[in-house]
């Protein structure tokens, strides 16, 4: 059976505070994994919202965990449990991102208040960026509209500073990371812009199925493909991110030589999908097809523990009859 590696070192626990009701360090660790101080962020995404599944795969050790608020059925109290069963069941390990359902000001409160890393999807001008980052920061100096939640941390339990020289609202802004997707042409054409006028965004992820799609282009899943056009408008995102030294984000699905294309030069890299694990039983059964044909009559039955002698009964009344051990019809 196939053994899974052994976790060496402390994954992502290493940039968790002093709760794990608190969002973890995200930020710095993008930047430590930008700078090439660890290992891109592997992560899997959580295309369901299903909060047994995350349980079931957070003791796994993933660096992320992307859980889909947008594209999902999910609500507010399944989105925080999620976030929830990532941060505790994989020990700090894992540092859960939610992918916000639009730019609403109360999602964007509900995955932060939860614990959470946030996605912003469908950014294309310096306006929206600007609005969702003081959706998401505490206090002027940032342009902050965030509502401090009173309940979320316990004072004296919950609420420990990771930097004591400042406030808990202060260290919080520093704690979770934003990636913001851009996922249409005008996007890219105004990037250069938002992340002059935004600095305070931690990485960018391209999103190549939407973009694709807003450009008049066939999705191919989001794998890209030859068009000039498209070419021209990846090469140009690839550009901007490097001038302003931004973190970038990506797919790397797949066997080891399509993940590194795809992956390669990302500081975020989502590597798994509970969705895409899911439709690979599909060649379980596409095996059971061709390797159980129809049975005939009169087949014997295989010896499974290896210890049982099976034989063939009689047929009696047009029925047939299995002998096992002599035991009888089972």
């Amino acid at each position: 059976m196939w053994k899974f590696p052994e976790n060496k070192g402390p994954g992502m626990s290493a940039y968790a505070t002093s709760s794990l009701f608190q969002p973890h360090r995200a930020r710095q660790a993008i930047r430590d994994a930008h700078a090439g101080k660890i290992p891109p962020l592997a992560g899997i995404y959580f295309g369901l919202s299903c909060p047994p599944v995350a349980r079931f795969v957070a003791p796994i050790g993933f660096d992320t965990a992307w859980i889909d608020w947008e594209h999902s059925s999910c609500n507010v109290e399944t989105m925080t449990q999620m976030v929830h069963e990532t941060m505790f069941m994989s020990g700090g390990r894992t540092i859960p991102f939610v992918r916000v359902p639009g730019h609403d000001h109360a999602a964007i409160g509900y995955a932060l208040d939860a614990g959470a890393s946030l996605v912003i999807p469908q950014v294309e001008t310096v306006e929206e960026c600007r609005r969702v980052l003081s959706y998401a920061k505490f206090g002027t100096n940032h342009n902050g509209t965030r509502s401090y939640p009173p309940f979320r941390l316990i004072p004296g339990l919950t609420d420990g500073l990771y930097d004591p020289s400042r406030p808990i609202h202060e260290n919080l802004n520093d704690q979770a990371a934003i990636m913001i997707q851009i996922e249409t042409l005008q996007g890219i054409e105004n990037l250069d812009a938002i992340l002059t006028a935004c600095p305070e965004v931690d990485a960018v992820w391209l999103g190549t199925l939407d973009c694709r799609v807003s450009m008049n282009l066939a999705g191919n899943s989001g794998m890209g493909g030859p068009e000039p056009e498209w070419l021209g408008a990846v090469e140009k995102f690839g550009e901007i991110l490097k001038k302003h030294n931004k973190p970038r984000g990506g797919f790397g699905l797949g066997p080891p030589e399509m993940m590194k294309q795809s992956g390669t030069g990302c500081a975020f890299v989502t590597v798994a999908a509970d969705v895409l694990q899911l439709l690979g039983l599909g060649e379980a059964l596409c095996q059971a097809r061709e390797v159980f044909p129809p049975l005939k009559m009169g087949e014997a039955l295989p010896d499974i523990q290896g210890t049982k002698r099976v034989e063939e009964g009689k047929v009696a009344n047009g029925e047939q009859k299995i002998v096992v051990n002599g035991a009888g019809p089972e």
